[in-house]
């Protein structure tokens, strides 16, 4: 079995908006790897995100679903480890459409453990997130707290980790659980609230804030998230989780402001919508097992990734501006 850096790695969901971070992370290092991409292509998933790595020799491309055994394990077999990131992952759509993260999250992750399992590979990693833990009020969620999902994007992407560690533990599967603060960063789809929120501001529209405009969240840059990634892939402990985490909060009002103030508008453009069901208050990690285990911290400053993240979008109108025509979330639907 190959080691190391030499594994051909199967990246679900790699065109989406921290999927292809890594696969551009993994080619750009080293072009000839074999890095083999399946994505669905949803409204989210987004081939230009790989046009840096298009044209890499170890680089290829399949449109297909990770909750289809036939392609899925048609791709396992020329693999040593699968990267999971295929998720659907908007919690507002979560409430208005449950079923999809069903499919996705649970059911797709069980067909990549199940062909990982058959095809005995060196690692599978499953990309996960803060929100399993539900709202922390105080202090911060470690490795071994328990699942609190309040939505039903956070209950799925839980059930996804509890079927990756019990793979483990009754079939031996090599895996390895992530789990990542909120991350933002070049490439981000625009309905999540930074991209939402500079696009708006570049156009000069109305930057839709909820009624509970002090929830905090915990901001970790999309390059930061990727190198966690890649250092658990491969000196990670097999069966253990790791979170993933800046310590750098900050509520939504600060987001929006910051976003305002890097472009020039006023804080008019501010407006406030309903409050989502189940509204988490706060999110944080405690990342101390990621820092000492495996030597990772972030190298990015927030204000830094920030005012970078706003000029790209700035830059780049031709990259959001068609993805702005897709249908994105309704904030009241659910209501």
């Amino acid at each position: 079995m190959a080691a190391g850096r030499a594994w051909r790695v199967l990246v679900t969901g790699g065109a989406g908006f921290i999927g292809s971070a890594f696969v551009r992370r993994l080619l750009l290092r080293d072009p000839e790897r074999s890095v083999v991409v399946l994505d669905k292509l949803t409204y989210a998933g987004n081939r230009a995100n790989l046009a840096p790595v298009e044209d890499a020799p170890g680089f290829r491309f399949v449109e297909g679903d990770i909750a289809d055994p036939d392609i899925v394990d048609e791709l396992a077999a020329h693999a040593d480890a699968i990267v999971n990131f295929a998720a659907e992952s908007h919690v507002d759509r979560s409430i208005e459409a449950p079923d999809a993260f069903i499919r996705t999250d649970v059911y797709g992750t069980y067909v990549l453990l199940e062909a990982s399992r058959r095809r005995q590979h060196a690692a599978y990693l499953q990309v996960s997130t803060d929100e399993v833990y539900g709202e922390v009020p105080e202090g911060s969620a470690r490795e071994e707290d328990p699942a609190a999902p309040r939505s039903p994007y956070a209950a799925s992407k839980a059930a996804g980790d509890l079927l990756a560690h019990a793979y483990h533990v009754t079939y031996g599967v090599n895996t390895r659980v992530t789990r990542g603060s909120n991350t933002y960063g070049p490439y981000q789809f625009p309905e999540k609230i930074i991209p939402l929120f500079t696009t708006n501001a570049l156009e000069g529209s109305p930057l839709p804030l909820y009624a509970s405009t002090l929830h905090r969240r915990e901001w970790l840059h999309v390059d930061d998230h990727c190198r966690a990634i890649d250092a658990v892939l491969e000196r990670g402990e097999v069966g253990e989780t790791y979170h993933v985490g800046s310590g750098r909060e900050a509520s939504i009002e600060e987001i929006a402001d910051g976003i305002l103030a890097a472009l020039g508008q006023p804080s008019s453009l501010k407006t406030i919508v309903p409050d989502r069901p189940g509204h988490d208050r706060r999110y944080l990690l405690d990342s101390s097992k990621l820092r000492r285990e495996l030597g990772w911290k972030p190298d990015i400053a927030f204000e830094d990734g920030m005012q970078e993240t706003v000029d790209w979008y700035a830059a780049r109108r031709n990259w959001w501006e068609p993805l702005k025509q897709r249908a994105l979330v309704q904030e009241t639907a659910w209501r």
